[in-house]
Parts: structure tokens; C-alpha cells; sequence
């Protein structure tokens, strides 16, 4: 009989433990879901920040809105607050419309101090292309490029053949540079498209964006030269791609006539 007592009680007490332990568990799962819901402020890109952007400037000019979210959807590392303590740090990099910002985003860099990372021993070069021509938004800093050049074929001398090209308007295309690292792209339309000859006043043209390229010096001219002489466009190069370096085409010879 002690026994049945004692094993009823030792159940009891079993039970008891257990429904103990499954509330228990459950009001910790219930005070995390309510902790993962609660709304936790963040502070969110409204429009581009450029890179060099301070924070006293982006938040003046409307660039960064405060809001909440569910606290289990704020990133690691997200920007807390935004005041006199950390208003001057600089976005490092250009933080795209929608994205919350995190604290390793920004830093003392000063504006246009070490921008971009131009290999040793090799120059920076801005090139001005149109959306087609850099391959749209498809070429990135750290992708390779070959650049072509189009331009008027000008023949010196007075014979009959050179007066007839010179007077035909014949234009070719060459490959200028086969292999360039692209550092830098620009992601706003410049304002003020450059204008090819031949443009009429008023004349709609496709906006224009800055590429930045690392060239060897020797190359540095020859690409100037033609940014200022000549109409440039860019090919996106493909793993184990091989090109001609002496690859050129013009009005004669694209449907294989004879070469000028």
C-alpha cells in the first residue's frame, strides 16, 4: 500500500516537473518572439550617398530617414544614432537608396583621399562613355575591358585615291587597348553630355558616364589622345578571350572591300 502511495506521488511530482518545464519554455519562447517584434530604430538611405557623403550632410539633405523595424531584421554592425559624436564620418563607399546603414560604412577618410586603388607603377584615367558604350552597368570596378576608338581616316597626299577618301567622309574603328582595369565608375549622368562632331545645337544626346581606368604609362597617351580626338567604346572581356591587336574595320572594309 506504501508503496502505490509513494509511486502516485512520484508521478504526481513527475508531472508537476514537466508541466513546469513546458510553461516555463513556452514564456521564454513567447518573450523572444515578443523581443525578435519589437520595433528598433535604424536609419535607412532614402536617396544615393555618394561616397565622401558626411553624415551631417546626408541627414540634412534628406539623403537618410530614420525608421523602425522588427528587431530580428536589423543587421549586424547597424548605425545606432546619428549626431554630434559621429556626424562627420564619411561614407567610404556609395551606399545605394534602400539599404540601412551600418557603421562600418563610414570613416575619417577624407574626401578624395585614396578614392580608388590605382595599381602600382600604373596611371588613372577617366574615360567619358555612354551607357552603351561601358556596356551598361554590367562592367564594374575589378572588371577588364578593351577599349576601341572610332575616328575620320585622313590620307596624306594629292593623288586621286586620297582625295577620294578624304572627301567621302570614310571612318574606321580600331582596337586601341586590348586589356583595362576598370577602378572606378561613375554612377550619376554627367550633366552636360560630351558632343561628337556633327551634333546639332539642341540635339538629344545619350547621357554620359565617367569610367576610371588604370592604363601603363606608356598606353596613358595614347588613350588621352584619342578621350580627346577620337569616339570611344568599351567591350566587356571574357575569360581567355584573345583579340587582335591589330584589329580595324572601316566604311570600306566591313563588308570585306578593299582596305583604304
Amino acid at each position: 500500500m506504501n508503496r502505490r502511495i509513494l509511486a502516485i506521488l512520484v508521478a504526481v511530482v513527475l508531472a508537476l516537473a514537466g508541466g513546469l518545464l513546458v510553461f516555463s519554455y513556452a514564456k521564454n519562447a513567447d518573450a523572444r518572439a515578443i523581443a525578435e517584434a519589437q520595433p528598433t530604430k535604424v536609419f535607412l538611405a532614402e536617396k544615393l550617398i555618394a561616397s565622401g557623403t558626411t553624415l551631417k550632410d546626408a541627414e540634412r539633405t534628406g539623403l537618410i530617414v530614420e525608421t523602425n523595424v522588427a528587431a530580428k531584421a536589423v543587421p549586424v554592425g547597424a548605425l545606432p544614432k546619428v549626431d554630434e559624436t559621429n556626424n562627420t564620418l564619411l561614407a567610404l563607399t556609395d551606399i545605394q537608396p534602400g539599404e540601412i546603414l551600418i557603421a562600418t560604412r563610414f570613416g575619417t577618410t577624407p574626401v578624395g583621399a585614396k578614392a580608388i586603388e590605382v595599381p602600382s607603377g600604373m596611371l588613372a584615367v577617366s574615360v567619358e562613355l555612354s551607357d552603351p558604350a561601358r556596356v551598361g552597368k554590367f562592367v564594374t570596378p575589378g572588371s577588364h575591358i578593351a577599349i576601341y576608338s572610332s575616328y575620320k581616316i585622313k590620307m596624306l597626299g594629292e593623288d586621286e585615291r586620297s582625295k577620294q577618301i578624304n572627301d567621302n567622309d570614310v571612318k574606321g574603328t580600331s582596337l586601341l587597348l586590348g586589356d583595362v582595369l576598370v577602378i572606378g565608375m561613375g554612377e550619376t549622368a554627367l550633366s552636360a553630355p560630351k558632343r561628337s562632331e556633327g551634333d546639332e545645337e539642341g540635339s538629344s544626346r545619350t547621357p554620359s558616364f565617367l569610367v576610371t581606368v588604370a592604363v601603363e604609362p606608356d598606353d596613358a597617351p595614347r588613350l588621352i589622345h584619342a578621350i580627346n580626338e577620337y569616339e570611344l567604346y568599351a567591350a566587356l572581356r571574357g575569360s581567355d578571350v584573345k583579340l587582335d591587336t591589330k584589329a580595324q574595320v572601316n566604311d570600306l572594309t566591313i563588308f570585306g572591300s578593299v582596305a583604304p
